[in-house]
């Protein structure tokens, strides 16, 4: 204790316990990745405190827009396995190897993107170039519209699964109906006006460019 200039095994019983700061909190790897034109939400929460993320737009993404490369670790064997996420592997060095992320260090942003489970949901599309695998939009991506991907045609047979989604037959369950995200309004900061979408609040903006 450098006030009673004792050496104490635990805290100085006349001075008290020390006042700890800790360390600034930083966000992970694949966090620290994200474009500044997506933002990450939490979808569910699970037991032991496992959130379920998906990736959103914030504001308008092009068609042909093209995200990656996917990084992961090289492997031969799968260790972290999730439903909501596509499968990834690549052809290297004459070897089929996983694109593995167990924890949020070993990837970028690309690792929170969740499979879409029919055609309307998906809005990108993911096939491997140059032993490197990228996902690119296949559609407009509003504000406030999750990023889903699914297999290119090419892609799907190397990783031997089905190009197209499964039609919904009559011995086969069909899948639940999509819960549409919240959309939080876009608020004009000239005259409090709320949009539904981006392009909207853009349009309107011009109005008092063009009286100013």
């Amino acid at each position: 204790c450098e006030d009673c200039g004792k050496s104490l095994i635990g805290e100085c019983k006349l001075h008290g316990p020390l006042i700890r700061a800790k360390d600034r909190v930083i966000p992970s790897r694949a966090r620290l990745t994200l474009p500044h034109y997506l933002t990450l939400r939490v979808l569910e929460l699970r037991a032991g405190n496992q959130q379920i993320l998906g990736v959103f737009a914030k504001k308008v993404i092009q068609k042909r827009t093209q995200f990656g490369p996917y990084v992961g670790q090289l492997s031969t064997k799968l260790t972290c396995y999730d439903e909501s996420r596509l499968v990834l592997q690549v052809l290297k060095d004459g070897g089929k190897y996983f694109l593995d992320t167990p924890n949020e260090d070993c990837g970028n942003w690309m690792m929170f993107v969740r499979l879409a489970r029919n055609q309307e949901e998906q809005t990108l599309v993911a096939y491997q170039h140059c032993g490197e695998v990228y996902f690119t939009t296949v559609k407009p991506i509003e504000p406030h519209t999750e990023l889903k991907v699914w297999y290119a045609a090419d892609y799907a047979k190397f990783m031997e699964a089905s190009a197209v989604f499964i039609k919904e037959e009559s011995d086969v369950c069909p899948l639940p109906p999509v819960a549409k995200e919240p959309v939080d309004p876009w608020i004009c900061s000239s005259c409090g006006s709320t949009f539904a979408t981006f392009a909207l609040l853009e349009s309107h903006q011009c109005i008092h460019k063009d009286r100013a």
